[in-house]
């Protein structure tokens, strides 16, 4: 079973990321007038980022990008945090400000993600070795936290109104529960990253199949409920 883990995560993590993009793309129509529009480009981006990063896979054994061997490029957590650690957080951030309705909680999402991109920046440019060689803590707890936010305020507005009594056909609340778990379960992982690079197999497989099984939660959860769900017009 590890060695299958070992084998095959990249495959099936990127199968399920593949096919909730192109469900995404097939339905575009239904969505192009509302805010789930921008979901689904996410989604295209989140396929073509994870596609870039798989270049350290070409870097050993006198690959394609051998050159960048012994380089701050041999590993992809620049990457990973530019397009995952901030890029995904600032886009819930301004996906959630064109759904919420409440101007007090679209604000306070406004203030926050800006304050995160400052931060962000700030603090790649004092942990500037540590940007290449490490997933950077300070970042996922503080978007994490970003993430709730939108999750909760969601949350609370739907609870608050008559979408309630629908709220199992919104998309919204799809994509807000889905995020809401996802970084639930990821962000206590990241405390034990030192294990992941000091060779733990151990923790490495089970790090592995928690990501992948959460990963799986996730995209399969988006490719239902764009299937599933209706555009909610007066949300864009």
């Amino acid at each position: 079973m590890e060695e299958f883990f070992r084998q095959n995560y990249l495959l099936l993590t990127h199968s399920f990321e593949i096919l909730a993009a192109i469900t995404g793309l097939v339905l575009y129509k239904k969505y192009k007038f509302v805010a789930a529009k921008y979901f689904i480009w996410f989604l295209v981006f989140v396929v073509l980022a994870e596609f870039i990063s798989t270049y350290t896979l070409y870097i050993d054994n006198d690959g394609y990008f051998s050159f960048l061997k012994g380089t701050v490029f041999q590993k992809n957590y620049w990457w990973g945090t530019i397009y995952w650690s901030i890029g995904s957080i600032m886009f819930f951030s301004f996906y959630f400000i064109r759904v919420l309705e409440a101007k007090s909680h679209r604000l306070i999402l406004r203030l926050t993600s800006c304050s995160f991109l400052l931060f962000s920046v700030l603090y790649i440019i004092f942990n500037w070795e540590a940007y290449f060689t490490r997933s950077l803590t300070a970042l996922r707890i503080f978007g994490a936290l970003i993430i709730f936010l939108c999750a909760v305020f969601y949350f609370i507005e739907v609870l608050m109104s008559d979408k309630i009594l629908n709220f199992y056909k919104s998309i919204n609340f799809y994509i807000a529960t889905t995020i809401f778990v996802w970084w639930l379960i990821t962000t206590p992982l990241i405390f034990y990253d030192i294990y992941f690079r000091s060779v733990d197999w151990n923790f490495i497989i089970l790090k592995w199949q928690i990501y992948l099984f959460v990963n799986i939660f996730m995209y399969s959860t988006f490719t239902f409920a764009l299937i599933y769900c209706k555009p909610e017009l007066k949300n864009d």
